[in-house]
């Protein structure tokens, strides 16, 4: 299993060498134009082969590398992972241009400067334009009914943001963002579905982000899961007491009975299926809730949405798919999950998928926003 592992392993290296070789011979191209005698192609390549693989290094040079080095590391490395994308749709394209230009006997000085000109424009103009969606939540507003009684509530207000990615490359600065927003919201109850941390907890802990989270308060508690992120960091142990610290309950396959009116069971992420302890099924833990109140599920991953309906679940909450993050990745999460964002109804399920807070990777979206959902819940009277 081992060897089969590091084939992979390999495998995936030398197809991301492949395409980032692609995308840096034409910049090559395009700088020796443009740059003529100034421009040193024994420099050019070992600088852009670090930018390359900065992400890769800055993860997994942790234990040797500064910290400092390794987050500037994780922040190059991100933006070259949407260059990579940008990359892999516009230059084919450019191409096709280039090839008819050479057919037609047009000189490659005439024009390899204007095409690189205009796709670095487009690509400089879609991070600036992905920054901002990504930098910039908003606050997407769900309403729904629940045909049952909660003792003596009439509606109950509701924060939740999935997705959050703390950690090198999302910092205090937006997670400030977040309490601010959730504190003019004044919910009633603050749910995280996952995804709280990205990876690793070391930045958590090194930039007391904690501090800045415990701000994260409401009359009926704060309750988070994880994600399979947290799960792929493997410090689950101490980002449960992290969060402990701060007054957020971490629902590992647990039911919560809110002021006896509510019942909120959190599952762990579907990842935890191969861990060690594995997952319960949502089966035995809706075993654990009376079916009579309001019911809501927090699971990460929005699968079998069929199964929680069937389970009498009044409101599944899920994040994972960051709806894609970059157009048109949407393509894909769309055809993978029943619902990849926003609000399906499926009999007396309500669910709800977040295309969440923060970012995986780069800190661009493009084809979606960061978000907080606002989910005002409505009971029958008492």
């Amino acid at each position: 299993m081992r060897n089969g592992m590091w084939l992979r392993v390999t495998i995936i290296l030398a197809i991301v060498a492949a395409i980032n070789g692609y995308i840096g011979w034409h910049l090559k191209v395009f700088l020796s134009h443009v740059g003529g005698a100034s421009f040193h192609p024994w420099l050019y390549w070992p600088v852009f082969w670090i930018v390359a693989f900065a992400y890769v290094i800055g993860r997994f040079g942790t234990k040797v590398l500064p910290s400092t080095l390794t987050r500037l590391l994780n922040i190059i490395g991100s933006y070259w992972l949407a260059i990579i994308q940008f990359g892999i749709l516009l230059l084919p394209v450019t191409d096709v241009v280039i090839g008819v230009l050479y057919a037609s006997s047009v000189p490659s000085a005439s024009y390899v400067p204007i095409l690189g000109g205009i796709v670095t424009a487009v690509v400089l103009i879609l991070l600036v334009v992905g920054s901002y969606l990504a930098r910039t939540p908003v606050i997407r507003k769900y309403e729904i009914t629940i045909p049952k009684q909660a003792g003596d509530w009439e509606s109950l207000r509701v924060a939740v943001a999935s997705d959050i990615h703390l950690g090198a490359v999302v910092g205090n600065r937006h997670l400030r963002k977040l309490v601010k927003q959730m504190k003019a919201m004044e919910p009633d109850l603050i749910l995280l579905p996952g995804d709280v941390i990205d990876d690793d907890i070391k930045p958590f802990i090194r930039y007391q982000m904690g501090q800045i989270m415990r701000e994260l308060q409401a009359p009926l508690g704060v309750y988070a899961v994880l994600g399979n992120h947290e799960y792929y960091g493997g410090h689950i142990p101490a980002f449960v007491e992290q969060m402990e610290q701060i007054g957020i309950r971490v629902l590992m396959d647990e039911v919560v009975h809110v002021q006896e009116r509510l019942f909120i069971v959190g599952r762990k992420d579907k990842s935890a299926e191969h861990a060690v302890g594995g997952r319960q099924s949502l089966a035995s833990l809706m075993e654990r809730v009376d079916l009579t109140q309001p019911i809501i599920v927090m699971d990460h991953q929005p699968y079998q949405l069929d199964v929680a309906a069937a389970a009498g679940v009044d409101v599944n909450l899920s994040g994972h798919t960051h709806r894609g993050q970059i157009a048109p990745n949407h393509l894909f999460t769309r055809r993978i999950f029943e619902l990849d964002w926003g609000y399906l109804r499926k009999g007396n399920l309500h669910a709800l998928v977040s295309s969440g807070f923060g970012t995986w990777g780069p800190p661009i979206r493009l084809g979606s926003q960061s978000e907080i959902i606002e989910l005002t819940i409505h009971f029958n009277k008492a």
